[in-house]
């Protein structure tokens, strides 16, 4: 008897909970050299300094300080009216911009050159709030779009560099070959759209603090990832020819089901203050969401040695190493060579990347943020207009569709009657049949069959139809 718990969303995303449990957090501990190094109820830090992703030591060096190459210095706009366009920015230094109504709060980016994506601009740069620093990764649309998306990966405690290396990014890393140069991806999802990868909350990824400063609380990190939203728009998309038509949406993946949610509802009331202030608000419109449940007895399911994020597979490695798929360990080689750190404008403060932070991790769990309902910002969400799509692949185990499907026939707003009341029906791409979906009133369900936990990995072509037909507001 499998008891199915409803846990949270990912907004545009994949594979998310509605707020107990993590893709990487197991309820029981696994059996030795399967399982993740933490847990909700234990954390243990023996051995971490041998894990890729849960603390991987790299072998070049363990910081980053005394690295030959020099970190980009900042120039910061002395006026509103200096802060150049987005396509003018420097390639060798960051420029600062602030906000009115975030005074802790700032943005330092930089234009990247010639790197990932030959078709599209691409950016870099960190959100500053006091001593913590967030770093982010923006890629404009290679077509014309008015779209724009914020990705975030879950953990809690991983890094968006595994979303958009492995994933939905401009360029890929699926391969050792890819390390010296990632591969243009055909199916990025920024062909029809901007994409912010975003490495929150602090610690995670090439996001760094200076004395220690943490977040434990995904409305904590809410308050953050607003604060760089609304300034990223007021500087670099509000006053850009065709600004009114811009349509903003926030993904994620796995406990991204947990932050998306409280993000999009901490923007929605942002915007009640910046149009107090004659501001224009974020164009919060439609919102794409990926929930998930979890299930209980795990134990059974670590001895057969499958892959929880795809059960068509085989574990290969140790989970804690490698996330059962090897190439997270090529991307973070990848990251951690002193000439991408220094194309990135990577503080030297950061020392080796690592795809996700135990000690993140430990601090979320510390402070039961998994243990908080998210299903109330979602049926919130969903009354106050904001359109939410969650979709998962049928192969996904820790994550599972049966879960996702019955959550969302279980969310209690006014569009309840009529969503339950639609029956699933076939989607299509390129005639052949890609999964079940059914929509009612902003809320779209959609699974994706032979993809796991990952679905723009496994369904590339799939995923980017998906997508195009939601920012489009096509039914899929």
């Amino acid at each position: 008897m499998v008891r199915l718990i409803p846990y949270g969303l990912a907004l545009l995303g994949i594979n998310s909970r509605l707020g107990l449990a993590t893709a990487r957090q197991f309820f029981f501990n696994p059996p030795p050299g399967y399982g993740a190094s933490t847990s909700s109820s234990s954390a243990s830090s023996e051995g971490n300094d041998q894990f890729l992703l849960n603390g991987y030591q790299h072998p070049m060096s363990n910081s980053y300080k005394n690295m030959p190459y020099q970190e980009p210095y900042v120039w910061s706009a002395p006026n509103e009216e200096d802060v150049p366009e987005l396509d003018a920015l420097s390639t060798e230094h960051f420029t600062r911009v602030g906000h009115p109504l975030f005074p802790h709060h700032s943005v330092r980016i930089k234009k990247s050159k010639g790197w990932c994506d030959p078709n599209a601009n691409s950016y870099t740069g960190y959100i500053d709030i006091g001593a913590k620093h967030l770093f982010f990764y923006f890629f404009e649309s290679r077509n014309p779009s008015s779209d724009l998306v914020l990705w975030t990966n879950g953990g809690p405690g991983c890094s968006s560099s595994l979303g958009l290396f492995m994933e939905l990014g401009p360029c890929a890393i699926l391969s050792k070959e890819d390390m010296e140069a990632p591969k243009y991806n055909p199916y990025s999802w920024n062909n029809n759209a901007s994409v912010i990868f975003i490495d929150q909350p602090i610690g995670v990824g090439f996001s760094y603090a200076d004395y220690g400063e943490h977040v434990g609380r995904t409305e904590d990190a809410a308050k953050d990832v607003a604060a760089f939203v609304a300034i990223f728009m007021e500087r670099f998309v509000n006053k850009r020819k065709g600004a009114e038509n811009v349509k903003f949406h926030l993904a994620g993946e796995s406990y991204g089901g947990r932050y998306i949610p409280v993000f999009a509802g901490e923007i929605v009331d942002l915007n009640t203050q910046l149009r107090a202030h004659g501001l224009t608000p974020v164009p919060l419109n439609c919102t794409a969401a990926a929930a998930t449940c979890g299930a209980e007895f795990f134990q059974p399911f670590w001895t057969s040695g499958l892959n929880p994020y795809d059960i068509s597979k085989v574990c290969e490695g140790p989970i804690e190493e490698t996330l059962c798929y090897p190439v997270t360990k090529y991307i973070a080689s990848y990251l951690n060579k002193p000439e991408t750190r220094e194309a990135l404008g990577v503080s030297s403060k950061v020392d080796v990347f690592t795809g996700c932070s135990d000690a993140v991790h430990a601090d979320f769990a510390t402070h039961a943020d998994e243990m908080r309902m998210t299903t109330p910002y979602v049926e919130g969400l969903l009354e106050r207009g904001v359109k939410v799509l969650i979709y998962v692949g049928t192969y996904d185990w820790i994550c599972n569709h049966v879960g996702n499907y019955r959550w969302t026939s279980a969310l209690q707003w006014t569009g309840h009657k009529d969503f339950n009341a639609k029956e699933l029906r076939e989607w299509k791409v390129d005639g052949k049949v890609a999964g079940m979906t059914r929509s009612a009133q902003g809320l779209t369900f959609a699974t994706v069959f032979g993809a796991g936990h990952m679905v723009p990995y496994d369904k590339p072509k799939e995923a980017l139809t998906m997508l195009s037909r939601w920012l489009s507001g096509q039914d899929l």
